[in-house]
């Protein structure tokens, strides 16, 4: 996969992706951007939920369950030091539906073990919780 990213002036860059969409990336005024874009490590947490997302959907689809809703909410701690890399991500999967709580940790843990390559390229620790109709799940995965 070849991407190229284009400096835009100050802390600004913009790019395309092979599949021909467009990005934008930029820094907080307070060190020298104009917040015309994403900060890049907020990409990062968002490839690494649309990467799991669409694994889990793809798993729940071959199972033929269909949530109603499916929210992910990522938070990742960074450490304090340069390069202030993530320390850990933790994704909570919030679900709604008839959905077998078997099945869902299945599909979790499908992608979080073996097909999320997004995650599979990070070093962190990625923990990962989950809830299904807004009860939380009891079981460690």
């Amino acid at each position: 996969m070849d991407i190229t990213i284009n400096w835009k002036g100050k802390m600004a860059f913009s790019g395309v992706t092979p599949s021909g969409h467009e990005f934008n990336m930029d820094a907080d005024p307070e060190v020298g951007g104009e917040n015309t874009g994403a900060r890049p490590t907020e990409l990062l947490l968002q490839a690494v939920a649309g990467c799991t997302g669409m694994d889990i959907m793809s798993i729940l689809h071959k199972m033929r369950l269909s949530p109603s809703a499916f929210q992910m909410d990522v938070k990742g701690e960074r450490a304090a030091d340069h390069p202030k890399r993530f320390t850990t991500i933790n994704i909570h999967y919030a679900f709604d539906g008839e959905l077998p709580e078997d099945k869902i940790i299945r599909a979790i843990q499908l992608s979080k073990d073996k097909y999320c390559s997004v995650s599979h390229s990070l070093n962190s620790e990625i923990t990962v919780s989950y809830s299904i109709n807004g009860v939380k799940g009891e079981k460690d995965i």
